[in-house]
């Protein structure tokens, strides 16, 4: 399925095109992800003193990085969950992707800063090669537990997915759902991490020289830097204020013109506040000989709509104004 194919099949979706799972199933990802790297990150941590190499160290501030990013994740979840109060009439749901945004900040400066530091310092001032086997089976049961960590959050993006009739890698690349997201990518990119210092250790085993680890961290460096960029990227864009897609505007026009006593939406303004979290604000035209108590019922019935259409509507702000006609007969010749 191309790209517009499966952009088409999610904005005319009658679920929500932009829910993601709830709260609880987010959370278990983000809690085994962060389980599972910490003790990653201790075991690299004395692999990489124990066999001198750069690239087994970089993985364990690698690790170190994603555990902290899994930490920042989690006080996202749990703060954008508290219900809107008088200080806060809209909610928190926007506080998810500051606390996610800081998140790939940690991935950066701790993970990949550390790792082409270490690197360039290994290609410059070489290393002392020890033994590359406790390095090995570290990776090894490393390899395994994120891979169970990258195949609980894969679950959760295939599930929704399939629930929103889109592919997977189109639901990962365009859900608000961050959380999900960062987990995937980062132990997607551990995962590769894994066998580039794997490749470092196999490198420097066949030909004696530190080279290749150096070679291996820098690359390690690199693929942090990618993530924690891709990740940066997508929470600015929710922060600055990612407007639903095209197609689903579309529908929300459709619903509201179709409600009596509507006859045209002449602006509309959509904002995605959250993973399950969405604005509708709108300047509608009614019919000139409407009385107040249609306006309000109609206004009532438009809500019941978007709502029972798009359940991840939570707000919806309806604003009478005069049409185009009105305002030139107003204005006279």
């Amino acid at each position: 399925m191309s790209d517009a194919e499966a952009r088409s099949s999610a904005d005319s979706s009658d679920a929500e095109a932009t829910s993601s799972a709830d709260g609880g199933e987010s959370t278990f990802t983000v809690i085994v992800a962060a389980l599972a790297n910490l003790g990653i990150a201790v075991a690299k941590a004395v692999a990489g003193l124990i066999s001198g190499s750069s690239a087994m160290l970089s993985e364990a501030a690698h690790s170190v990085a994603d555990t902290v990013t899994e930490v920042m994740l989690l006080a996202a979840l749990k703060r954008s969950g508290k219900p809107a109060d008088e200080d806060h009439p809209l909610g928190y749901g926007p506080e998810r992707y500051i606390w996610a945004m800081l998140a790939s900040i940690a991935t950066f400066v701790g993970g990949a800063v550390f790792s082409v530091y270490d690197g360039v310092h290994t290609l410059i001032a070489g290393e002392e090669l020890g033994d590359p086997l406790i390095s090995y089976i570290v990776l090894g049961v490393a390899f395994a537990l994120e891979g169970y960590s990258l195949r609980t959050g894969v679950k959760q993006v295939r599930r929704e997915a399939a629930r929103l009739r889109v592919p997977d890698t189109y639901y990962l690349r365009h859900t608000p759902d961050t959380a999900v997201k960062a987990v995937v990518m980062e132990d997607s990119a551990a995962l590769a991490g894994l066998l580039l210092a794997a490749g470092g250790l196999l490198g420097g085993q066949l030909t004696g020289s530190g080279v290749w680890d150096g070679i291996a961290s820098c690359l390690i460096g690199l693929l942090l830097v990618y993530v924690a960029w891709v990740l940066g990227r997508s929470n600015a864009q929710l922060l600055i204020g990612r407007p639903l897609p095209a197609a689903m505007r579309a529908g929300v026009r459709e619903e509201l013109t179709s409600v009596p006593h509507i006859v045209d939406v002449l602006e509309l303004t959509t904002l995605i506040q959250g993973p399950t979290e969405i604005l509708i604000a709108a300047k509608v035209d009614f019919q000139d000989m409407a009385t107040a108590a249609e306006v309000e019922w109609a206004c009532e019935e438009a809500e019941a709509r978007l709502r029972e259409r798009f359940p991840s509507v939570r707000r919806v702000y309806l604003d009478p104004t005069p049409g185009r006609g009105q305002r030139e007969r107003r204005a006279g010749p």
